[in-house]
């Protein structure tokens, strides 16, 4: 699951990025020195997930046996990246660098599980990780390729960042806006590493290629297609189209298409993959406040199928804080509210609520259902020392058949503090 869903707004069709910014072009180049930066962000980081009717958290070892019926951690973690700017001439060299750690504040070895810290040998949360990676980059007229350690945001590659440190991916990287309106991207990846893991590769990527395009066709119109082959697990195809239908300045209507579809290959590590899945979602804005409906459905002999790819590979519009809804055959429903409560006199202030269900669950013999309901509420300061100083809070309320998933409330607190340096 995504720590922030991007279907839904424009950016989520784009085929393959790099969260590094890039700019605009070679020869506007200012220098490498000149368009530097260096951004850091702190993020700590309180989760609770009570487990609910007789579900448990076990953390047990070979050694000792804890089994709770929750899981609670605390942690601050910290992302520095460093982006140098572009030699001048006709082809641009530039350097890129990034630095993550966090320090656990509060957990145990029966209170884990959250995915936020690694573990040792015994089970206890470590203290402290870090890493460290950097990679290099050329620019040639609009066209960028980028080497090393990155984060990705391809709706078929796409690095998680719902925890307190990013995924990070090492390898290749072409994104060209040679043409207006129109983004390509081509990238081959070998190592992912996990948001609670320090391996180059914890999660045990083999290779992944990936390719997309994105076409800006209108002001209100963008669509884009994207496919990837990831190496003895799965290929997947994507497409998205999303459109706006302004109606006057305070009103609009946003409709947003997401499909994929996946086929396990080679040694099948991710089990034997089959999937169709689609989501549609409606939304109507209407000055501070906006009604979204959406449907997801899922067909094929398996559920939609991430994670070697990178946790944030499901650009869905049910995915939500706790369930995807991805389950095999099933089909989903959602109704959300979002509240700006800069138009009442409050900037930086804001609320959302909604509400998932979906049923048709394939689970051997038995037909599985779920639902889920979400409140969120955040506050961004909007001027002084503390500025884009933000907190937010999150709570989901799950509930499904024993056979497919255990109860359970979600609740995350999120201080985040980001700090532009250069």
């Amino acid at each position: 699951m995504r720590v922030m869903k991007w279907s839904m707004i424009a950016l989520a069709v784009s085929a393959s990025t790099s969260q590094f910014a890039m700019a605009s072009s070679q020869e506007e180049s200012k220098g490498f020195f000149e368009d530097q930066s260096l951004n850091v962000k702190s993020r700590m980081l309180y989760m609770n997930r009570d487990f609910k009717n007789g579900a448990s958290n076990n953390q047990s070892t070979a050694n000792k046996q804890r089994i709770t019926g929750y899981r609670e951690e605390t942690g601050l973690g910290v992302q520095a990246v460093y982006e140098s700017g572009f030699t001048q001439g006709t082809v641009g060299f530039g350097l890129d660098a990034l630095a993550n750690g966090m320090i656990k504040l509060d957990s145990g070895p029966g209170r884990t599980g959250n995915g936020m810290f690694g573990k040792d040998s015994d089970g206890t949360p470590e203290d402290t990780q870090s890493n460290a990676g950097g990679a290099v980059k050329f620019r040639l007229s609009d066209t960028v390729l980028k080497y090393g350690n990155q984060y990705v945001a391809s709706p078929v590659f796409s690095t998680d960042d719902s925890r307190l440190l990013p995924e990070v991916a090492t390898g290749t990287l072409i994104t060209s806006k040679e043409i207006k309106g129109l983004e390509l991207s081509a990238g081959h990846f070998t190592a992912m590493r996990a948001q609670n893991q320090m391996g180059r590769d914890s999660l045990g990527l083999k290779a992944a290629d990936i390719a997309g395009a994105t076409y800006q066709f209108t002001d209100n119109f963008v669509a884009g297609v994207a496919a990837s082959d990831v190496d003895d697990h799965f290929k997947k195809q994507y497409i998205n189209a999303n459109y706006t239908l302004p109606i006057n300045e305070d009103q609009s209507l946003n409709f947003d298409f997401n499909g994929y579809r996946s086929k396990s290959q080679g040694q099948e590590l991710s089990g034997d993959v089959d999937n169709r899945i689609w989501s549609l979602a409606a939304a109507y804005s209407l000055g501070a406040h906006k009604f979204t409906l959406a449907h997801q459905r899922s067909t094929g002999d398996t559920g939609y199928v991430y994670g070697v790819d990178g946790g944030g590979t499901i650009f869905l519009s049910n995915s939500v804080q706790y369930s995807d809804f991805n389950g095999q055959d099933e089909r989903s429903w959602q109704a959300r509210y979002d509240l700006n409560m800069k138009s009442y006199g409050v900037p930086g202030l804001s609320f959302m609520t909604r509400y998932i269900r979906g049923d048709n669950i394939t689970t051997g013999d038995t037909e599985s259902k779920e639902h889920e309901w979400d409140f969120e509420t955040k506050y961004v300061l909007q001027s002084g020392p503390a500025k884009d100083l933000s907190f937010r809070v999150r709570n989901a309320v799950y509930r499904a058949n024993s056979a497919y998933d255990s109860d359970k409330v979600d609740t995350r607190l999120i201080i985040e503090y980001p700090l532009s340096i250069l």
